[in-house]
C-alpha cells in the first residue's frame, strides 16, 4: 500500500500489449566538458541540439509553456535516465546509479528509450480507478530532484489527471487505487516522446 510519499521517479516494468520488457538500453553521451546537474536513475532524459543528453525540465502540463523536454517546443524526451559510466580522475572505470553535476570526460549515459514501455511512477496524492485511461503531467518542483544516497530520481507524478494533453496515459495501477499516493503505469502518449514526434530538434 503506498501510504506516503516516497517517489523513486520512471521505473520501466514492461511493454505496451504485455510485452516482457528485457532489459535493454541504448547508450548515448553527456557533454564531455561537463553538464551542470546531476542526473538521477529514473529521470526524463532528451537529446540536446548539441547532441549530448540533458535532463527533461518541463512538467508536460500542456503543449506550450510546459512542454517536453524544457518548456516552449514540443519536441520530446529519448527516455529515462537508468545509470552511467565514466573514468574517475584516478582511471577507475566507474558504474554509476546516477550522473553528478559536472562530470567531465566521456561519460556513457545508459536510456530505456522503447517508446512502448510500460513505466512504473507514483504520483503525489490520491488517483482513482475511475482515472484509468487519463493523462497524467510531471510534478511541479521534483523534476530534477533525486538523492545522492541511493542514485533514484524523486519524481513524481501529478494526481491531478486530465483528459487534455500531457505526456502520458494511466494504463493501470501498482498498487490499490485510491491508495493516499498511488503507484500507477503510464505509457508516453504520442508526441512526447521524441522517436513519435515529426519535429527534430
Amino acid at each position: 500500500m503506498a501510504a506516503t510519499a516516497t517517489p523513486y521517479g520512471f521505473k520501466p516494468v514492461n511493454l505496451v500489449g504485455g510485452q516482457q520488457y528485457a532489459g535493454s538500453t541504448r547508450s548515448l553521451l553527456i557533454d564531455p566538458a561537463g553538464y551542470a546537474s546531476n542526473i538521477y536513475n529514473g529521470s526524463l532524459v532528451y537529446v540536446h541540439s548539441t547532441g549530448y543528453l540533458q535532463l527533461v525540465t518541463a512538467t508536460g502540463a500542456d503543449a506550450t509553456t510546459n512542454a517536453f523536454p524544457a518548456g516552449t517546443a514540443l519536441t520530446g524526451a529519448v527516455g529515462v535516465f537508468v545509470g552511467c559510466s565514466y573514468i574517475n580522475a584516478q582511471g577507475q572505470q566507474i558504474y554509476a546509479q546516477y550522473y553528478p553535476a559536472s562530470t567531465t570526460g566521456v561519460v556513457t549515459a545508459y536510456v530505456v528509450d522503447d517508446p512502448d514501455v510500460i513505466l512504473q511512477v507514483q504520483a503525489d496524492g490520491s488517483v482513482a480507478q475511475a482515472k484509468l485511461g487519463e493523462n497524467v503531467y510531471m510534478t511541479s518542483g521534483a523534476i530534477t530532484t533525486g538523492s545522492t544516497q541511493n542514485g533514484n530520481s524523486t519524481a513524481s507524478v501529478n494526481a491531478t489527471s486530465i483528459t487534455t494533453t500531457a505526456p502520458f496515459r494511466i494504463v493501470g495501477f501498482a498498487s490499490t487505487p485510491g491508495d493516499a499516493k498511488t503507484d500507477l503505469l503510464v505509457k508516453w502518449n504520442i508526441g512526447w516522446h521524441s522517436y513519435n514526434n515529426a519535429v527534430g530538434f
